[in-house]
């Protein structure tokens, strides 16, 4: 099959993968420790090819043409300036935005929703199950297993459940399954220890096991591996198409889960600083209550709650950590992705947190003036914009921004409501309970 020619010049044709410019080697996945109860190997779940994606130094991989006609459907996505915003704060910097809302899902995360389904139906796979914190992966996992005829049950974190109803409605209107994790009569186990509703890496645990228990079922993940911020990388090309040789950016920014967010938008822009095409800053922005990045530890952790998952060198707060009384939506991954962890151990890139008070004035700001009510994920790349205008500003400075809003915010009205009511709250997180979590770190860090 030939490539329609209508309407596909601004949208890649490959992936880009940074691991072909990063000027040093990242650390390698170690097992885990051996314990009793525990199983002694894990199921291999990756496709081949996924695994392969995850390891290559090519610097261009080649979307397949399956993958490719499904964005078609939705990309290239609009790159905006947000001139009524610019206008309102008085700043001579431009500020643009990339806008990933606009398709089934409600986010970017379907560019590599889209590829995973690909590939796990090329290798057999007949059911995807994955774990989700704000809903916007399992809604993604569900539009795309649908698209290629795979069954999807998707855990999402119990506080976010709750919250969105419709998040489940929209996952069950393509033939996902949906359910609270922890589920209401959940009990401690030795393997996970206490639950909490609002602990993403419990999720993916529940998810984990049932995929080892489903002949026929895996477990796909949607932020922090190397293969999932490559397929997001689509976001970053083509914004850098779109602002063309004029108006390349001086600051990237991008929110920060566990990686694709922000590494979507950034890679590009990343690697053509290392080869020495350009100077910019790159600044991931999390959520001051789940800071791992400005405030965890670079150390070998669980990716999960599990424990029997292989470990990565990562920054991290811990696989036990909790963003309770957080309005974080999906920023509350306890790690960060390897890939930018080692980037930003290297001070490639930066990293900044806000208040969730602070992010969420910036969000209904943006909304009143652009017209897009965003993701309170995407609120925190809108707030650090602002931010970076106004020090630009300061210093006599006039950049080119770029962030991503990677998402609507149309199913996180009980947010935005607890904000314009006044019962929302700032709850930065304590030195004692980022040192309780890190306390329970894998023993082989010492």
């Amino acid at each position: 099959m030939t490539r329609p020619s209508a309407n596909t010049g601004d949208v890649p044709k490959n992936w880009y993968n940074i691991l072909a410019d990063i000027p040093f080697e990242l650390p390698p996945d170690i097992p885990p420790p051996a314990r009793s109860g525990q199983p002694d190997a894990v199921k291999l779940q990756l496709p081949l090819a996924l695994v392969r994606q995850s390891m290559t130094r090519e610097r261009l991989i080649p979307i397949p043409e399956p993958v490719f006609e499904k964005y078609l459907s939705w990309r290239p996505t609009p790159l905006r300036r947000a001139r009524a915003l610019e206008q309102h704060i008085g700043t001579r910097a431009r500020i643009y935005y990339k806008y990933e809302g606009g398709n089934a899902s409600g986010s970017h995360k379907l560019c590599s929703a889209v590829a995973q389904a690909h590939y796990y139906a090329a290798a057999g796979a007949q059911r995807l199950v994955t774990g989700t914190g704000a809903g916007q992966w399992g809604t993604a996992l569900a539009v795309a297993c649908q698209q290629f005829g795979l069954a999807c049950k998707v855990y999402m974190v119990a506080k976010s459940f709750r919250e969105k109803p419709y998040r489940q409605t929209i996952m069950r209107l393509y033939d996902a399954e949906v359910v609270p994790s922890p589920p209401p009569d959940a009990a401690p186990s030795a393997r996970r220890g206490e639950v909490h509703a609002e602990n993403i890496a419990y999720a993916v645990t529940e998810a984990f096991e049932d995929a080892l228990a489903h002949p026929g079922t895996q477990l796909s993940v949607g932020s922090g591996e190397a293969y999932s911020i490559l397929h997001s990388t689509v976001v970053g090309q083509e914004a850098r198409d779109q602002l063309g040789p004029a108006n390349q950016p001086d600051i990237v920014i991008g929110s920060l889960g566990a990686g694709s967010n922000f590494g979507g938008i950034a890679m590009p822009f990343i690697g053509a600083k290392l080869r020495g095409e350009a100077e910019v800053r790159c600044i991931a922005v999390e959520a001051q209550r789940c800071p791992k990045l400005t405030r965890g530890r670079y150390c070998y952790d669980y990716t999960d709650g599990s424990g029997v998952s292989p470990l990565q060198k990562m920054y991290t707060l811990g696989s036990r950590f909790t963003t309770a009384g957080g309005h974080v939506g999906g920023l509350r991954y306890h790690a960060c992705s390897k890939i930018i962890s080692a980037l930003y151990h290297h001070r490639i890139v930066e990293a900044l947190a806000y208040p969730q008070l602070d992010v969420f004035a910036s969000g209904v700001l943006f909304s009143r003036l652009e017209g897009i009510l965003p993701a309170p994920e995407s609120a925190h790349a809108i707030h650090a914009a602002i931010e970076m205008a106004k020090q630009a500003d300061a210093e006599g400075a006039a950049p080119v921004i770029l962030f991503c809003l990677s998402g609507h915010g149309l199913f996180d009205l009980a947010s935005y409501e607890a904000y314009l009511n006044g019962t929302m709250q700032d709850t930065p997180v304590s030195d004692e309970e980022i040192r309780r979590s890190l306390a329970q770190l894998p023993q082989l860090n010492g």
